[in-house]
Formats: C-alpha cells, sequence, structure tokens
C-alpha cells in the first residue's frame, strides 16, 4: 500500500526549492542590472529616498567599481551560485527518492534555522542596515514551508508503507 498524492505533492514540494536555489543561484551574476531594475521598480531614478535606498545605491556602486577595478573578488560571487546550484541538484536528488532522502530535506529545514542566526551575527559585522536582516531571513520560510511540507508528506507515506 502507498499514499502516491502525498509522495506526490512532496516532490513538488521539493521541486518549488530545487526553482528557488536554481533562480537565486543563477541571478548572482546579473546583479548590478537586477539591482538597478529594482532600485527603480521601488524608488525611481531619483536620489536616495531612505536608508535602505542609500544602501542599495551604495551596493551597486561598489559592486560596479570592484567590478572595474578588481574583478578578482567577485569570484566568491560564482561561488555563490556554485553553492546554491550544488544544493539545487541535491534536492533533486532527493526528488527521485523523497522516502530515502528525508535526511536531505531535514537537513534543508536545518538549514533554514541558520539563516537568521547568520544574518543576525554578519549584518552588524558587516555594517549593513539592521532592516535587511528582514530581507535576507525571509529566505528562510520560504523555504521552510515547502520542506516542512514535503517532510510531513514523507512521514505520513512512511506510516502508510509501514
Amino acid at each position: 500500500m502507498s499514499d502516491a498524492p502525498s509522495l506526490r505533492r512532496a516532490r513538488w514540494m521539493l521541486g518549488v526549492v530545487v526553482f528557488g536555489l536554481l533562480v537565486s543561484g543563477v541571478t548572482v551574476w546579473p546583479a548590478v542590472p537586477e539591482l538597478k531594475w529594482g532600485v527603480r521598480l521601488l524608488w525611481g531614478d531619483g536620489p536616495a529616498a531612505g536608508g535602505l535606498h542609500a544602501f542599495v545605491l551604495q551596493v551597486i556602486a561598489s559592486l560596479e567599481e570592484v567590478g572595474a577595478r578588481h574583478p578578482h573578488l567577485l569570484y566568491a560571487y560564482d561561488w555563490l551560485a556554485f553553492a546554491h546550484i550544488v544544493l539545487a541538484i541535491l534536492f533533486a536528488g532527493a526528488m527521485r527518492d523523497p522516502v530515502r532522502n528525508v535526511w536531505i530535506v531535514q537537513c534543508g529545514l536545518i538549514m533554514c534555522a541558520l539563516i537568521p542566526l547568520l544574518a543576525g551575527i554578519c549584518i552588524p559585522l558587516r555594517g549593513i542596515p539592521a532592516a535587511w536582516f528582514w530581507i535576507d531571513s525571509a529566505f528562510a520560510p520560504a523555504a521552510a514551508l515547502p520542506l516542512w511540507i514535503a517532510l510531513r508528506d514523507i512521514r505520513r507515506v512512511e506510516r502508510v508503507a509501514g
């Protein structure tokens, strides 16, 4: 006996996480155009209209300067993208057999719990505005919800399989 709907939903939820990781990985490379687009969308083309706006404009200027004067430092972005893509591959592998690979889902939930901890430590260390904590921490529930649904469904499949 099996619980095919629960297994199917677990796979779909893992697919959501895979998609999110892939998108967040490949969008690292065009960071400057993306940030400029976001600024235009949120604040228009005028001067800084607040602390967060000023910070994002500073980030854009910094990325442009580093790209022009010290492009080797952007190699860290390449590794950031790679890490997201590798994690997407890991979760895609879990989609093949979610029950046997439940540990990957559990590990993902632990990683989600650690996101606010890392943000809370590193944001003040790097002089990043405190409001950025909420932006970074938003990724935790965005990934944790589908992972939690997947884990719940995997446990349901395990109970039915006995």
